[in-house]
C-alpha cells in the first residue's frame, strides 16, 4: 500500500480518537482512506474534514486538551497555516499528532517531493522557544509503524510530535505489516492516564484549564524554564538514528527520510568502485543525533549530507561535528528527485 494509506490503517489500529485535516497533495490519501474506511461505524473514531488546516489544528489542540489521541496531516504550505497552533500546543504542553507529507516550496511550490520543511519541523515555526518531536521515517513500514510512537512519546512528554514525510515515501507502494488492533481508552482510563487533561467538572475536581497564556512575566518565564528542562530530558532519551558500514568507512553519507534510500545505493555504488562509504541516518531529526554523528565521524576524511533541499540538515551536522573534518552539501531543488550516481559523484567532487 501507499504511505499515506499506511498512516490511515495505523491511525486506526493505534486507537487513534480523532483525526482532523483537510486535503491536500501529495497527502491526500491520508483522509481519503479513512473517508473509505469509515472508523466511526466500527472503533469509533472521529474523522472530519475541517474547513482549513487552521481550523484542523485547532482541532487538534482541543481533542488533545481533553486528554484524546488526535491528529492531522497535511503537506508544506498546509503545515505552514498550522503553525500557531503547533506553537500553542507546545506551549500548553498539549499532546498530538502532526503528520507533513512534503512537497517542494517556497510558498505553493510545486507537488513533486522536497525535504526543505526540514527548519520548519526542526526549528518550530511558531513563536516562541519550543521544540516538536519530530520523526523522520524512511519506508511505508516505518509510517505504519510511527504512528504509536508518536503518540507514546507525544503523551510521555505532553508535546506534540510530528512525522516529517515526503510525497516520495507518501505515494511510494511497498509491503507493509501493520500493527495490531488496539482498543481506543475508555474515559475512566483517561482520566487515570491524563490527571492533566481538561475533561469537565466533576463532583471532586474542578476542570484543567489548557493555555499557553500567562500575564505575569515571572510566571511564564518560570513555564518556559520548565519546557527547556523537558527538552532537555527528551534529548538525552530519545535521540533515534541508524548506521550502514560506518565502521571502516572513509566518508560517510548523512541522509534523511526519502534521501536516505537513495544515499544507501549511492552508498553501495561507491563501495563497489572502492571508496569505503558509510551512511548515517537520523530517524529523529528532533531531538538531533549530535552526538552519535559526532562519534561516527571520528576517524573520517569527509561527510556528505544529501538532502532534497538547498541545505537545511548540513547545519546541524556542522554543529554536529564542530569542525574535525570537512562537511559538504548536495541537494536537488524544485520537486527533483536525485539519482544514486548524483550522490557518488557529489562525493568525488567534494571531499576526495
Amino acid at each position: 500500500m501507499k504511505g499515506n494509506e499506511a498512516i490511515a490503517r495505523a491511525a486506526i489500529r493505534c486507537g487513534v480518537d480523532g483525526y482532523f485535516g483537510y486535503p491536500i497533495t501529495p497527502q491526500s490519501e491520508v483522509i481519503e482512506t479513512l473517508a473509505e474506511l469509515k472508523p466511526w461505524e466500527t472503533s469509533g473514531m472521529v474523522v472530519v474534514q475541517a474547513e482549513s488546516e487552521v481550523a484542523s489544528i485547532n482541532m487538534v489542540y482541543g481533542a488533545g486538551g481533553s486528554g484524546k489521541r488526535a491528529m492531522t496531516s497535511s503537506s508544506s504550505p498546509g503545515v505552514a497555516l498550522m503553525q500557531e497552533g503547533i506553537a500553542y500546543m507546545a506551549g500548553a504542553e498539549i499532546p498530538g499528532l502532526i503528520v507533513n507529507v512534503q512537497r517542494g516550496g517556497p510558498g505553493l511550490g510545486t507537488i513533486q517531493p522536497s525535504q526543505s520543511d526540514y527548519f520548519q519541523a526542526t526549528r518550530g515555526g511558531g513563536n516562541g522557544d519550543y521544540n516538536v518531536i519530530v520523526l523522520a521515517p524512511n519506508s511505508v513500514q516505518e509510517m505504519a509503524d510511527f504512528v504509536d510512537l508518536s503518540f507514546n512519546l507525544a503523551f510521555k512528554y505532553r508535546n506534540p510530535a510530528m512525522i516529517l514525510s515526503d510525497g516520495v515515501i507518501g505515494q511510494m507502494m511497498e509491503k507493509v505489516v501493520l500493527p495490531p488492533m488496539k482498543p481506543r481508552r475508555t474515559e475512566e482510563e483517561i482520566r487515570r492516564e491524563c490527571p492533566w487533561a481538561t475533561i469537565g467538572r466533576t463532583k471532586d475536581r474542578k476542570p484543567n484549564i489548557m493555555t499557553s497564556l500567562e500575564l505575569k512575566p515571572e510566571v511564564m518565564e518560570k513555564r518556559n524554564l520548565h519546557l527547556q528542562e523537558k527538552y532537555r530530558t527528551i534529548e538525552e532519551n530519545e535521540v533515534r538514528y541508524e548506521t550502514q558500514q560506518t565502521e571502516d568507512a572513509d566518508y560517510l553519507i548523512v541522509a534523511f527520510g526519502s534521501a536516505s534510500r537513495i544515499a544507501q545505493k549511492a552508498m553501495e555504488i561507491a563501495r563497489s568502485q572502492g571508496l569505503k562509504v558509510g551512511l548515517f541516518r537520523p530517524i529523529t531529526l528532533w531531538p538531533f543525533p549530535n552526538k552519535q554523528i559526532a562519534e561516527a565521524a571520528k576517524g573520517k576524511r569527509g561527510i556528505l549530507v544529501a538532502e532534497i533541499n538547498a541545505g537545511q540538515m548540513i547545519q546541524d551536522v556542522r554543529l554536529a561535528v564542530n569542525g574535525t573534518l570537512p562537511v559538504e552539501h548536495f541537494g536537488r531543488l524544485g520537486g527533483i528527485v536525485p539519482d544514486p550516481e548524483e550522490i557518488v559523484k557529489a562525493i568525488k567532487e567534494k571531499l576526495i
